[in-house]
């Protein structure tokens, strides 16, 4: 997706698209979907009108084609969205940070909300767009609807093109020139899929970082286990050696300090899982979000710390074992 907007003029002013910005970019072959907003200057979204004027929340109003939501691939979570018919009435669409900042969960005819001096019912609540962050903060309207009740002046403050990827570079070049021919500079081209991959390189980054602590903290854990059971193979000499004096097997010994090895090990990892998923619980509770504990993870974590404890106690397991009952109970 490509994105078309007004930049600043040579004298430093803010730019405007012209009228027939849309008409002349949907001309461009390439182009498979086009749609655009408005911004209606002067018209601030309210709860109620007892609310002062100040307090806007940061929402700005939109007027909004009808296909909109197709071109930049978003979806209403309640209620829904505009179309021919109530394009032409006030009615709006919120944002899903919109929403929020009103205090509003639901669309019916019974939830309206004040832009600028009329009152418009809330027709239905978007989703996050990953594509077009700032429609989260916005109340969307039919083009016609902010033409006759805002005064919305008709100019598009941004236009979204659909381009198949082996045309975007042809299609980017003459965006700016098509969009407006006599002041091309005044244009500004982006594709905010650029910036969704670059965020996506970022989290998976991230989980990789983290990946890797936990894999070193795995480690950690292995050697201190190994450490423990080698200790414990020492301090237990003479108790090796009487249990091999009075018949113990070498495997029956091997069995012996692999199963405490083990179980240190699960006890460490069943541990680790509760304090984890405790964590995560309180931090997407104080983050308002929902908790989500995938048992593959869980149940991966603990299969992982019981291999690493298997790995590390298999050594001090077979040196108690070949120790000979004579020279475990000459130990002191």
């Amino acid at each position: 997706m490509l994105t078309v907007a007004p930049g600043t003029r040579l004298t430093g002013e803010a730019a405007e698209l012209p009228l027939a910005a849309e008409g002349m970019v949907r001309r461009i072959g390439p182009v498979e979907a086009l749609s655009a907003i408005g911004l209606v200057d002067g018209a601030s979204v309210y709860r109620s009108d007892r609310i002062p004027a100040i307090q806007t929340n940061g929402i700005a109003a939109y007027a909004a084609r009808t296909d909109l939501l197709e071109t930049i691939g978003a979806t209403v979570r309640n209620g829904r969205w505009l179309d021919a018919a109530t394009g032409s009435y006030p009615a709006t669409v919120l944002g899903s940070a919109a929403a929020e900042r009103l205090g509003i969960n639901r669309s019916g005819a019974d939830t309206k909300v004040l832009i600028g001096d009329e009152w418009f019912t809330v027709l239905g609540i978007l989703e996050p767009a990953a594509l077009a962050p700032e429609l989260d903060s916005a109340a969307l309207i039919g083009w016609r609807a902010a033409d006759s009740t805002l005064g919305f002046d008709g100019h598009a403050t941004k236009i979204y093109t659909r381009t198949p990827d082996s045309q975007v570079e042809s299609v980017r070049e003459v965006l700016g020139a098509t969009a407006n021919p006599e002041a091309p500079n005044e244009v500004d081209v982006s594709r905010p899929s650029d910036a969704l991959a670059a965020k996506q390189a970022a989290g998976d980054a991230f989980t990789a970082l983290l990946l890797g602590l936990g894999a070193v903290a795995l480690v950690v854990g292995g050697v201190g286990v190994a450490n423990i059971m080698v200790i414990s193979v020492l301090e237990r000499r003479a108790e090796i050696g009487l249990r091999r004096s009075l018949g113990a097997t070498r495997g029956q010994i091997r069995t012996q300090f692999l199963t405490e090895s083990l179980l240190l090990s699960a006890l460490g990892g069943v541990g680790g899982a509760i304090l984890g998923s405790a964590v995560t619980a309180a931090y997407a509770s104080y983050q308002g979000w929902l908790t989500v504990l995938p048992l593959w993870a869980l149940t991966g974590g603990i299969a992982a710390t019981l291999l690493i404890g298997g790995l590390a106690g298999l050594y001090p397991a077979i040196r108690a074992s070949r120790l000979s009952p004579t020279e475990a109970l000459a130990t002191p």
